[in-house]
């Protein structure tokens, strides 16, 4: 249907050729960008339904308390079914520091929130394929596991700014929710208003930067950034600077690998723009210090570097 759209709006009506390059690109800006709104709507609403009794406030009870491995999982598991982006994580971060969880634990949800979340991975799947899909979350569980781990070696609490010690925020009150369907309905219609507000914006251009490399990106050249060593550590660096959330690196991530770049080269380029942006990093600062930002920062760009590296060796 999408398709269809593509081509009566490029073809039929602006009279584009599907053999030029700006053909190619619009028809999949056109074609993708209805197909991701609609998909978001249509997930975003059902899981607004599923995860209408979860709130920042009970990840942070969830996780508490328990053995650390198990809450490092239970944070990692949270972070990934949680709608939040780099940025509107660390505000959630302080929370965590308060309630008294383990910095390595918190780390461990830092680095899944934003890179993995079950929209995103449900769209990635639509678009590429449950395969690829898997292994996406598969690789970011393990990267947000390991690296948590990591960082606790390094004893990160000595970073801390010291006023994130001094927050005494006390227990909020947590309302009662409203079960009933038509409760379930407005969260579930709140979260696709909300969501989409913050997100469409990163879609579009998502999008757009995706139709210009599936139009004017030359598919030899693309290929051969499978065939150099330094073509996946260039890829996270190349990220870095970029800030999107997973939904909004879809629509590229999907041009690369139609292009034949390398499935590594892709994923690590993904993690890198959902998780290591320059402004998460300038928010985190304010939480912890120079060195510790640092540390996470290597950790993360080491790491994809790795799952990269290892991908484009098993494809």
């Amino acid at each position: 249907m999408f398709e269809i759209l593509g081509d009566l709006v490029v073809f039929k009506l602006l009279g584009l050729s599907g053999e030029s390059a700006a053909g190619q690109a619009l028809h999949f800006f056109v074609a993708d960008t209805a197909k991701i709104f609609a998909l978001l709507v249509a997930i975003i609403y059902v899981m607004g339904l599923l995860r209408a009794l979860l709130s920042p406030e009970r990840v942070r009870t969830f996780v508490r308390g328990q053995p650390k491995w198990l809450a490092r999982s239970t944070a990692i598991i949270l972070g990934a079914v949680t709608p939040f982006c780099s940025c509107s994580s660390v505000p959630l971060f302080i929370g965590f520091v308060e309630a008294g969880i383990p910095l390595g634990v918190t780390f461990s949800f830092l680095i899944a929130s934003p890179m993995i979340n079950e929209v995103a991975v449900v769209l990635l799947a639509s678009l590429i394929g449950w395969q690829l899909a898997l292994l996406y979350v598969a690789a970011g569980l393990a990267v947000a596991y390991a690296g948590g781990a990591i960082m606790e070696r390094f004893r990160p609490e000595r970073w801390v700014e010291d006023y994130v010690w001094k927050i005494h925020m006390g227990e909020a009150a947590l309302a009662e929710p409203d079960n009933s369907l038509r409760g379930r309905h407005a969260y579930a219609m709140t979260e696709v208003r909300e969501i989409l507000r913050r997100v469409w914006k990163w879609v579009v251009i998502g999008v757009g930067v995706g139709a210009l490399f599936h139009g004017f990106v030359p598919l030899d050249w693309a290929k051969q950034l499978g065939d150099v060593w330094y073509s996946v550590p260039a890829a996270v660096l190349a990220g870095a600077p970029l800030y999107s959330n997973a939904i909004g690196v879809v629509p590229v991530a999907e041009a690369m690998l139609v292009k034949g770049v390398a499935l590594g080269t892709t994923l690590a380029f993904m993690m890198s723009i959902a998780t290591l942006s320059i402004p998460e990093m300038l928010i985190l600062r304010k939480v912890i210090k120079w060195p510790a930002l640092a540390l996470f920062a290597g950790v993360l760009v080491v790491a994809f570097t790795l799952v990269g590296w290892g991908f484009n060796l098993l494809t």
